[in-house]
């Protein structure tokens, strides 16, 4: 089983910036931890503050992995862009999100990707992704 996770803007910066709302834990440490709990699973990652290589990462993966983990970041409630690239491919999208988004700032509280993605989990910090391998994982085995 193949899954890519994918983290947007500024998500590179985690362990770094504002601790309070995102953990002070690096992502690829993070990472880690879950390749050695999911070890039959192909996981790769890759993280960009650039909308359009976030499209193009969608496009590459989006029709043979089993999987797309995709944290949007500010991209969740801007980018029809990366709406339509989930809408035109043909693995599962499940949006994360570390801080619970409509907890936040009111603009934070609609993502325009959520609709097209087949659940959304947000909230629970790094957890979240961990949620969304074992949904993928789960479903793949049965």
């Amino acid at each position: 089983m193949k899954i890519i996770i994918i983290n947007g803007p500024n998500l590179n910066l985690l362990g770094k910036r504002e601790k309070e709302v995102y953990g002070d834990q690096k992502f690829e440490n993070f990472l880690n931890k879950l390749k050695n709990e999911f070890g039959g699973v192909d996981i790769a990652y890759f993280q960009s503050n650039v909308e359009g290589e976030l499209i193009n990462r969608i496009h590459e993966t989006g029709f043979t992995y089993d999987g797309i983990i995709l944290n949007a970041g500010a991209y969740t409630h801007t980018s029809v862009a990366i709406r339509d690239a989930i809408a035109a491919v043909t693995t599962d999208v499940i949006e994360v999100h570390l801080s619970n988004i409509f907890a936040r700032e009111s603009f934070r509280h609609e993502s325009l990707i959520a609709p097209k993605c087949i659940g959304s989990i947000s909230g629970l910090g790094m957890e979240s992704y961990r949620l969304a391998l074992l949904y993928f994982s789960g479903k793949n085995s049965k």
